[in-house]
């Protein structure tokens, strides 16, 4: 990566020599809303339809924070004599033995504590794990389905919500032929052979005192609409409590924070006569569009600097210059950089990014607050696989209020194995409590920051001096306000996920050019896709394995674009 050589002020590198520990800071702490995720299991005879059911609990919840887990992945690698069983239809698939419940209470645990989680894929075909695996991560609700999802005791403790499903044997045993023909490569002689040796007398054995654990039982499968609704209306009345603690939460950080003073982590750009008169432009309502762009990114350029010279690690290098016998003590970046922009308004600052580093592999999150309750809410996210090994990560937002964004992102970053001090947010106004909130819960980021406001400041109008749609182009002006996205892998398709999207107003205290910008930013991304597909890194994607996510993500900017409209 080609880093510019930057002029630093002598001084510049005495904090990074002894980084500031969270030992010598009150640290607050911040659970994120998927912390302690709710976990319903289903179990039942095979082909009784407990992914049919699973699917239409996701449909009448319709939410997009649901991910339905298959227990079918958890199936032990075979020997070479078990295989050569398999094969033949006469290994035992439907006895205890034949799950790794060790693997999979490990990972519900994982998510049930919020962090991300690798969970393997099964070849039916192949009788054997494949090398990939399906990524999970930030699930407000996992439903889990498999025959022996209520066997484990240990499973039964991790569990909110224990439904059993029943359905007449011959209907079983009929969609149980149909899917494994159909899906996993078998024949109908196989499929009866199998049924009648194990899956029956293993029913009995083993799925059928399930029952006895279980809160409710459901027959008839999807048929049972009364079942369905009720299992949706218990899910939805725990998200809302939840939902209402972690703005509780968010509150207690403020109360907390509200009196505390500026940490020494916090640089801000020292307002030259430049900076102000830069300020004084951008303020002004009556501005031109393409004046305001210019100004923002030159002081974008000078934000990113500052994080450079803030935040970064360097080390010694000599240079042998032109002249003959002459070297130079310089210094260069020591190891690698990354951005992570925060979606919608952070993209404003990629212009100003990229001119000082062309190259920057650069993420993305979309965070939105939902504007019934105030609470942020991650929809999407693509990091860089490798992230975990960067030097500096830059987390990128024009603007901070109450921090909930910023927690939240933070947050998604540790979990993904990023360092604390490692992170260095760039904003360029914040609200003082929100500064404090952020950095009370995570001491160790550092922040630069060029305008820190008061909290009690009056709102501004959101209706501009000009009128926003002509930062829009006429071929994508018409976006519809509802977008729905419903997402399967086809590798496995026991994962799916469904997305609705509802753009919601801002609040009326966002500045307009704020709006300006993220209008800008979309339209840029979406016109000229290539460009924004090489620039973004590649790797971990939020909800699903990276196998399901696409550079093709970019809809979600551009039908974000209404909300962008006063």
């Amino acid at each position: 990566m080609n880093i510019p050589s930057l002029e630093l002020p002598l001084g510049a590198f005495a904090s990074l020599d002894s980084p500031k520990t969270a030992s010598s800071a009150t640290r607050a702490h911040y659970s994120p809303p998927w912390a302690n995720t709710s976990i319903i299991g289903v179990a039942g005879s095979s082909g009784s339809g407990k992914t049919s059911l699973s699917m239409a609990i996701i449909r009448e919840l319709s939410l997009p924070w649901v991910v339905i887990m298959s227990m079918d992945s958890y199936y032990k690698p075979l020997t070479e004599e078990q295989s050569a069983a398999a094969f033949r239809n006469e290994y035992d698939f439907d006895a205890p033995e034949a799950i790794d419940f060790d693997k999979l209470v490990e990972n519900l645990r994982d998510i049930k504590a919020g962090k991300k989680t690798d969970i393997p894929v099964y070849s039916f075909e192949k009788h054997a794990r494949v090398d990939k695996t399906n990524t999970i991560y930030s699930p407000h609700v996992l439903v889990l389905e498999g025959i022996f999802a209520l066997h484990d005791q240990r499973i039964l403790d991790l569990l909110d919500l224990r439904i059993f499903t029943e359905a007449d044997a011959d209907l079983c045993l009929s969609r149980r032929v149909l899917r494994d023909v159909r899906e996993r490569g078998r024949d109908i002689e196989g499929c009866i052979k199998q049924w009648f040796s194990f899956v029956k007398p293993n029913f009995h054995k083993y799925v059928e005192p399930q029952r006895n654990v279980a809160d409710l039982i459901v027959p008839r499968g999807i048929e049972n609409k009364v079942a369905i609704s009720m299992v949706s209306d218990r899910i939805h009345k725990t998200l809302d409590e939840k939902s209402r603690q972690h703005q509780l939460d968010l509150q207690r950080l403020g109360q907390v924070s509200g009196d505390a003073t500026l940490s020494s982590n916090v640089a801000m750009l020292e307002h030259t006569n430049q900076v102000r008169g830069i300020n004084t432009i951008l303020t002004n309502p009556a501005l031109e569009r393409e004046d305001f762009i210019f100004y923002f990114d030159r002081l974008a350029v000078m934000l990113v600097e500052q994080a450079f010279a803030a935040g970064m690690c360097y080390r010694q290098q000599v240079v042998q210059t032109p002249v003959p016998g002459e070297i130079y003590n310089g210094l260069t970046v020591d190891g690698a950089v990354s951005a992570v922009v925060i979606l919608r308004g952070g993209a404003c600052l990629e212009t100003g990014l990229k001119r000082v580093v062309p190259d920057c592999r650069i993420g993305r999150m979309l965070i939105q607050t939902n504007f019934r309750t105030g609470e942020p809410e991650l929809h999407y996210f693509k990091l860089s696989s490798d992230v975990e090994t960067h030097k500096r990560v830059l987390l990128m937002d024009p603007q901070m209020s109450s921090g909930g964004a910023a927690l939240m992102a933070v947050r998604v970053l540790l979990d993904h194995g990023v360092k604390e001090s490692h992170i260095v947010f760039v904003t360029y106004m914040a609200g003082k409590d929100g500064l404090n909130r952020l950095m009370n819960v995570y001491p160790e980021i550092k922040v630069v920051v060029c305008r820190i406001v008061g909290d009690t400041e009056p709102s501004v109008n959101l209706r501009p001096a000009f009128d926003i749609q002509q930062c829009l182009s006429p071929s994508i002006k018409k976006l519809p306000a509802t977008h729905t996205y419903t997402q399967t892998s086809a590798s496995s398709p026991t994962f799916a996920e469904t997305q609705t999207f509802t753009p919601a107003h801002a609040s009326t205290a966002t500045p307009v050019y704020f709006k300006v910008l993220a209008a800008r930013s979309f339209i840029a991304q979406s016109v000229n896709m290539s460009t924004a597909s090489n620039a973004t890194a590649t790797g971990t994607t939020g909800r699903l394995a990276p196998s399901t996510r696409t550079k093709s993500d970019v809809w979600l900017r551009t039908h974000d674009l209404p909300t962008l409209l006063p």
